[in-house]
């Protein structure tokens, strides 16, 4: 009913203005478009992102200090240094006659690893001049000789002085012959002792200097652990004390300390007297310069020269009170540790502290075994 209502009354209004109408057809089409466009504009805007899942999130917890369990062990302080094997029978020869200085090697008789005797020539100098000077003082001296056999005859018709200066002479003359003699001599160098070249430091042509080392000469089957530390660690230790030797490629061996260094003076130009290096700058070892190690029976593979560590127990004690390091703590003059309860609490404790090594403190007084303390 309604329906035709609605007909006749559009119908109406038709046939009073054709244009109302068209203008409602317009606007109902823009108002389906514009609601197209509303929905279809909702699928262009992005996506809401999903919630995140917390759950997986562990809270950060407060990081909990170490706690040590206070021990007993075996405490030992160690020094240590640098080392080789050396002879005890090992000698570095060189030309002790100043007035050999500046003469050539005519001749070199060794090389590294000859195995020499005692007395065998080992360097010859040229000295040829000093041998047509000796042969000449000698000529000189016997034409000297002759006179003095008649200033003998003509003494008691001589003044005393005249006699006395004639006499003085001769003797100077014969002294001159022997130590040009001497000088000669001295030219050839031969070995000590009977040994093996270790080393050789010159070569034919050269020129030798006083006191600057032409060879080293070593007994081989006299063999000792020598030692080197600094010397603050040498004020720690003494004769008699227990060693750790370290020999490259032959392991570890025990031994106890024979003997400390010599004092070496500052002023030492190789001579004789203390001995560290020659007037070439060149230095000579010897064993009594460094720390000797007793070792009852070295290994077989090492020989002179190997290089090794030494380690020396200046400090030994069984069953020491010990905790970390870590564990200990200072403010001052004050030395304490913080020590955890049975319920978990933790209390400060004053302690005496004795030796220490690189990981561990012993402690003296404070402490028990079983106690717990904690770390930094």
């Amino acid at each position: 009913m309604s329906m035709r209502w609605w007909t006749a009354f559009s119908s109406k209004r038709e046939g009073r203005s054709p244009g109302n109408g068209g203008r409602a057809r317009t606007a109902g089409v823009l108002a389906v478009v514009a609601l197209s466009v509303a929905v279809s504009g909702c699928g262009l805007l992005p996506d809401e992102p999903e919630e995140a899942d917390l759950s997986s999130i562990q809270l950060p917890q407060i990081s909990k200090k170490p706690e040590y369990e206070v021990s007993t062990k075996t405490l030992e302080t160690t020094v240590s240094g640098s080392g080789k094997i050396m002879s005890t029978q090992e000698k570095t020869l060189y030309y002790t006659t100043k007035r050999l200085e500046g003469k050539f090697i005519k001749k070199l008789y060794i090389q590294v690893g000859d195995v020499v005797k005692a007395g065998q020539p080992i360097a010859e100098l040229d000295v040829e001049d000093m041998k047509d000077t000796l042969r000449s003082q000698q000529l000189a001296f016997r034409q000297l000789e002759l006179e003095m056999k008649q200033t003998l005859r003509d003494k008691d018709t001589m003044d005393p002085i005249d006699f006395e200066q004639k006499q003085i002479n001769f003797e100077k003359q014969r002294q001159d012959i022997v130590d040009l003699q001497q000088d000669i001599a001295d030219a050839v160098l031969t070995a000590p002792f009977g040994g093996t070249v270790v080393s050789v430091s010159v070569q034919e042509g050269a020129s030798v200097k006083e006191y600057d080392p032409i060879c080293i000469i070593a007994d081989p089957t006299k063999l000792v652990v020598t030692g080197n530390l600094s010397k603050d660690d040498l004020e720690k230790v003494a004769v008699g004390m227990e060693v750790e030797v370290d020999i490259n490629s032959a392991g570890k061996v025990k031994g106890k300390v024979r003997s400390l260094p010599q004092p070496q003076t500052d002023n030492n130009n190789g001579n004789g007297n203390g001995g560290g290096q020659g007037n070439g700058g060149q230095k000579i070892e010897r064993p009594e310069q460094y720390l000797l190690v007793d070792v009852p029976q070295l290994p077989k593979t090492a020989v002179r020269g190997t290089p090794l560590t030494v380690k020396v127990i200046v400090n030994r004690k069984e069953n020491a009170v010990v905790i970390p390091l870590s564990a200990l703590r200072t403010i001052g003059a004050r030395t304490y540790v913080q020590v955890v309860e049975a319920d978990g609490s933790k209390r400060e404790v004053d302690i005496e502290v004795g030796q220490q090594t690189s990981t561990d403190a012993e402690v003296l007084q404070g402490l028990t075994p079983g106690q717990k303390v904690v770390g930094r």
